[in-house]
């Protein structure tokens, strides 16, 4: 890598030129530049680091491929999950993804204008958003009631399109009672060249516990939907209802493209399978403190040393995306060992007990990570917290720095 791909940045340093992809099915390609950004190596020993892992993220892709036979959509929204948009969408890309999908247009927009040129699908907008926009751009978007149809009908020009069914999660997607009317003027839309029906879409309610019985309720039902589709002469070549969870356990589902996002970045819902964690939290040791037995510990005093102890201080709270619900029960790493978060995780602030770990301000603590050294994991911390792996990757702050690797970029810059 030569000086002239690395230009400052503010506070980060942009390296260009390392990946792109093949607009067509993802394969590796020169004629498209993604942006990935490295902190100065200094950045981790003086404040909070967030290091996302590409390597995990290509590995899971890799994982998700053995266990179908289904196109595979990369699902990068809320900035990949909270590790990356751009980044994520490029390894797993390179990792045999072929498609990639978003809530929102403006995410699809900045994939465009990243240099992706793979199809992308947005399934979530409200009206009159820039569909002409769209459809220049070819993003495809759902359609998930005739409100809908007849806007992304109404721009001019022919889009993709994919109809969205509700089998049961009563959330998003037209209801059975309006599938067929929603269908029919589809066609007709079509036979216009207002629009074109590419796919057929749903979403399960219940993908995480394989065992429940709505499941089988909401595939049978989207396997009528589309031959309802069929009856009114749409010929939809993508039919897609499984997500990771879906993907993982249940075959049955996958027809001819599934949808990854939790899976990208080692979440699996069903816990079925053991995927490889992609980001990792550290935070430095900012002041260390030795406290007699019966000390109050944090706001409300809801914490009081049991004993003689070191305590110290992290420079990260609730604003960094720590859930303060997960005071008095997470733990994190301090040189190999385990230590306890005590009192109220604050807005910047958090206290844990050394206890008999020697440590001096400066030391590195790991928040969290994928486990392999010992320390807590995502799943740990979404426990300590009572809620979802999902929630915890994306609530990391913007003042938590960020730097990205991988194992073929490792190699590079040694």
């Amino acid at each position: 890598m030569s000086e002239a791909d690395v230009q400052p940045d503010g506070e980060f340093i942009r390296v260009t030129g390392l990946t792109g992809m093949n607009p067509g099915a993802g394969r590796p390609s020169s004629s498209v530049v993604t942006e990935r950004f490295l902190l100065p190596a200094r950045a981790g020993t003086t404040q909070p680091l967030l290091t996302v892992d590409l390597g995990a993220v290509a590995n899971n892709v890799h994982t998700v491929r053995s266990r179908t036979t289904a196109a595979v959509m990369a699902v990068v929204k809320a900035n990949g999950l909270g590790h990356g948009a751009a980044e994520v969408a490029s390894t797993a890309l390179r990792s045999g993804a072929t498609w990639l999908g978003v809530a929102g247009l403006d995410e699809a927009f900045a994939l465009r204008r990243a240099g992706f040129s793979v199809p992308i699908l947005s399934w979530l907008n409200a009206p009159r958003v820039d569909l002409a926009g769209a459809a220049a751009a070819s993003i495809h978007v759902a359609v998930p009631h005739r409100a809908m149809l007849d806007e992304v009908g109404g721009i001019g020009r022919g889009i993709d399109v994919h109809l969205h069914v509700d089998t049961g999660m009563t959330r998003c997607g037209a209801s059975l009672e309006e599938w067929a009317d929603l269908c029919a003027a589809a066609r007709e839309a079509e036979l216009a060249g207002r629009i074109r029906v590419v796919g057929v879409m749903s979403h399960l309610g219940r993908a995480d516990e394989p065992d429940a019985v709505d499941n089988a309720v909401s595939e049978a039902r989207f396997r009528e939907s589309v031959a309802v589709a069929h009856r009114a002469g749409l010929r939809p070549a993508v039919r897609h209802l499984a997500t990771t969870a879906a993907t993982l356990t249940n075959p049955s589902v996958h027809f001819d493209l599934v949808r990854i996002g939790a899976g990208l970045v080692g979440i699996d819902p069903s816990g079925s399978t053991r995927l490889s964690g992609a980001m990792t939290l550290t935070a430095p040791l900012i002041h260390v403190r030795p406290v007699t037995a019966g000390t109050p510990v944090g706001y409300r005093h809801t914490w009081t040393a049991p004993a003689d102890t070191t305590l110290g201080l992290l420079p990260l709270g609730y604003a960094d995306g720590l859930p303060r619900a997960a005071s008095n029960r997470a733990e994190v790493l301090v040189d190999g060992r385990r230590c306890p978060v005590v009192g109220l995780i604050s807005m910047d602030q958090t206290i844990i007990d050394l206890g008999d770990v020697t440590a001096e301000a400066g030391a590195t603590v790991t928040v969290f990570g994928p486990g392999d050294h010992g320390e807590p994991t995502v799943a740990e911390w979404a426990g300590w917290a009572s809620t979802i792996e999902h929630e915890i990757v994306t609530r990391i702050g913007q003042r938590v720095q960020r730097q990205v690797v991988d194992n073929d970029w490792k190699e590079e810059l040694a």
